[in-house]
């Protein structure tokens, strides 16, 4: 059975926190420690523009030694963003996590709105959680 990213969405809440391009890395990297996350939505309005990520700012502020009230989200952000829809499979959401090697995927309902972020934390626990179920029915069917 291929889990749909609705599902996990509905199980772990679709709270996205979100971040300006304006605003400073430093009100961002607050945010991430407040929610425990390792990443931001990046909305100009109701425009994705960006992710910014713990990585974003350990290679583009900490090793180029910047500050981080000084810089603004939409420097260092990444742009070239990753989604998938809400009814994509976790297997699909592995996939290009792996190719692209990335950790978060902004997930878009059916009118391409932002309905939620899937981290690779979530897409592992939902592969493990598919192969549980697996060998609980190989389970049933070889002693039925």
């Amino acid at each position: 059975m291929q889990r749909t990213l609705t599902g996990i969405l509905s199980s772990k809440g679709s709270n996205v926190w979100t971040v300006a391009p304006d605003d400073t890395v430093y009100d961002a990297l607050e945010t991430m420690a407040e929610h425990n996350i390792g990443a931001l939505v990046v909305l100009d309005g109701d425009d994705l523009v960006g992710i910014l990520s713990e990585r974003d700012y350990a290679r583009k502020v900490m090793l180029l030694d910047r500050g981080s009230k000084q810089t603004r989200v939409s420097e260092i952000m990444t742009t070239e963003i990753r989604t998938v829809g809400s009814t994509s499979t976790v297997a699909e959401c592995m996939e290009s996590m792996t190719e692209h090697r990335i950790r978060h995927l902004p997930v878009l309902d059916d009118d391409g709105r932002l309905a939620g972020v899937i981290s690779i934390g979530d897409v592992v626990k939902a592969m493990i959680a598919q192969q549980r179920d697996m060998i609980t029915q190989l389970e049933r069917y070889i002693t039925t």
